[in-house]
């Protein structure tokens, strides 16, 4: 007999008992309420069971109406992406997540290389972001190539990778750098140093990648790096805007259009950000094409903006001020928080790999010593690393990439499917399914990576001292396919450029006892910041 037919059962006893004592009023009224809680307790024995022949089938309770949602939100008490992984990792890198009937959780979940491979290249054009992710995000976003698709998305691509390509690109972002590191970066971390003072290194490096891509995208400079660390409007406009355009995505799109059109919650803190954020944008246009106008710039610019403002659409008129505005906003959001965040936790790495950070080193001196011999010896204070150097630190590529295999800066991402497919491992995908790649947890699938993939070991992506890089199915952090970042490159050199130069000069201590945990966003950041202590490197000592 199963657990509803004994609950139901006993229910008929218990009315049974009530008719026999009819005669007493007081039990006749109290009938109702004793069967309902009788029929509640009955149900609730009966969803209990099925919960768990669902968790043995399935690897989570489904529970009626709200499906998943209460494993969710445990996950979400703890570390979601870790939650993710064990998710993943008992259901052979593949599962479906049930929400709410009432919600748009409802996706498939993945880390499995090959149905990435399937997605990203394969069947790319079946895989778009799609309209869920489009209206989400398209409030702060736009049109811009983030979160756009098809012509629109192919447009934008075209004309950036031109860019990106061009000599005249690379000299602006090699020569931004050099400015924002050694005239911003290091005197700030030397203030620092010389106070014995803990500073927030993820701020820090927040600000260089914003300053630096505020360059490449708009041709301004905000100032956010300078002595004191000033606040600036529209990097904190910026920052609170993604914040809660993030929040959307774990919100039910009614509830959030709802508090949109009445102006409250994380809704009104969007609106009023994104009146900054259109605010700073519009300005700069508006005086980039009166510059241009009246060719009073006096030099060729090479930033994105000239770029597209001197750009024609398919019917041979210019941009409008809106498309212009979303494609400077979206490339700064994918140049300020990735490389970033990246280096913060590459420097939390390094202070639990202390054997990785003395090989980096030997590194960076190897190269200082052949400066040495040829006879190209400068001060310390003067040294500036070359472009062909900064290439040619390959234990510090391969560093950085394994920080990026255990922390990608973006840790999951969403397709959504146009038509009816099948992923390589068998998973059945119907039309307007949502799917989710989890690249935090392949970084961390022993069927990937091996049973040593939770260490922290740069010689994974060493052959006989080279690096030497993994397919991007497997190693996803700058994405793959026709939707590889198209600043894969820069990046790269900004964080080796960057860690060099602190690295040569100081060694960065983590706040003992300082909690380090990642927090839910679009990019990885930590969610208490990264606060360290510095102290000068002893060469003598090398």
């Amino acid at each position: 007999m199963s657990a509803m037919d004994t609950a139901v059962s006993q229910n008929a006893t218990v009315a049974a008992a009530a008719a026999a004592g009819a005669g007493s009023g007081g039990l006749a009224g109290l009938l109702p309420e004793v069967q309902t809680v009788e029929l509640l307790v009955a149900a609730s024995i009966f969803v209990a069971i099925h919960s768990l022949r669902q968790r043995r089938t399935q690897g989570l309770p489904t529970w009626p109406l709200v499906g998943m949602l209460p494993s969710l939100l445990l996950g979400l008490r703890s570390d979601m992406y870790e939650w993710i992984t064990g998710v993943l990792k008992a259901r052979g890198g593949t599962f479906t997540f049930r929400g709410p009937w009432f919600t748009n959780l409802q996706c498939v979940v993945t880390a499995d290389p090959r149905n990435l491979e399937h997605l990203l290249k394969t069947r790319f054009g079946s895989f778009p972001k799609g309209p869920y992710f489009r209206d989400t995000v398209r409030d702060l976003l736009g049109d811009g190539i983030f979160g756009a698709d098809d012509e629109v998305w192919r447009r934008q691509r075209k004309a950036a990778s031109l860019e990106f390509h061009s000599a005249e690109f690379r000299a602006l972002t090699a020569s931004s750098l050099v400015e924002l590191v050694h005239r911003r970066l290091l005197p700030v971390l030397a203030d620092a140093e010389a106070t014995a003072g803990a500073v927030d290194l993820q701020d820090v490096l927040l600000r260089l990648t914003f300053d630096n891509v505020c360059m490449i995208a708009f041709g301004v400079d905000p100032g956010c790096l300078r002595p004191g660390l000033p606040e600036i409007p529209f990097a904190r406009a910026f920052e609170d805007a993604t914040e809660a355009t993030t929040i959307r995505f774990i919100t039910p799109t009614a509830v959030w259009r709802a508090m949109r059109a009445l102006g409250v919650g994380h809704e009104r803190v969007l609106q009023r950000c994104l009146a900054g954020v259109d605010e700073f944008a519009y300005d700069v246009i508006r005086r980039r094409k009166e510059e241009l106008a009246a060719e009073a710039a006096g030099r060729s610019r090479s930033d994105l903006l000239t770029v597209f403002t001197k750009m024609r659409d398919e019917d041979g008129r210019p941009y409008t001020d809106k498309f212009l505005r979303d494609i400077c906003v979206n490339f700064i959001l994918a140049g300020r928080d990735t490389s970033s965040v990246a280096l913060a936790w590459f420097f939390w790495l390094l202070g639990r790999n202390p054997g990785v950070e003395a090989k980096i080193v030997e590194e960076i001196e190897g190269m200082m010593a052949a400066r040495k011999e040829a006879g190209r010896e400068v001060e310390e204070e003067e040294l500036v690393f070359r472009p062909e150097e900064v290439k040619r630190m390959e234990y510090l590529h391969a560093a950085l990439s394994e920080a990026l295999r255990l922390y990608p800066s973006v840790p999951v991402d969403h397709k959504e499917v146009v038509e009816d497919e099948v992923f390589p491992d068998g998973t059945v995908l119907k039309k307007g399914t949502k799917v989710i790649y989890a690249m935090y947890s392949m970084g961390r699938m022993e069927s990937i990576w091996g049973d040593d993939c939770r260490e922290y070991k740069p010689e994974r992506w060493l052959r006989d001292g080279r690096f030497l890089s993994e397919s991007a199915y497997k190693f996803t952090a700058f994405n793959g396919g026709p939707r590889l970042c198209l600043g894969k490159d820069f990046a790269y050199y900004q964080m080796k450029f960057a860690a060099a130069s602190i690295l040569h000069r100081y060694r960065v201590h983590v706040v003992e006892g300082h909690p380090v945990a990642p927090k839910l966003a679009l990019t990885m950041y930590m969610k208490h910041g990264l606060k360290v202590t510095l102290t000068k490197r002893d060469k003598t000592k090398l």
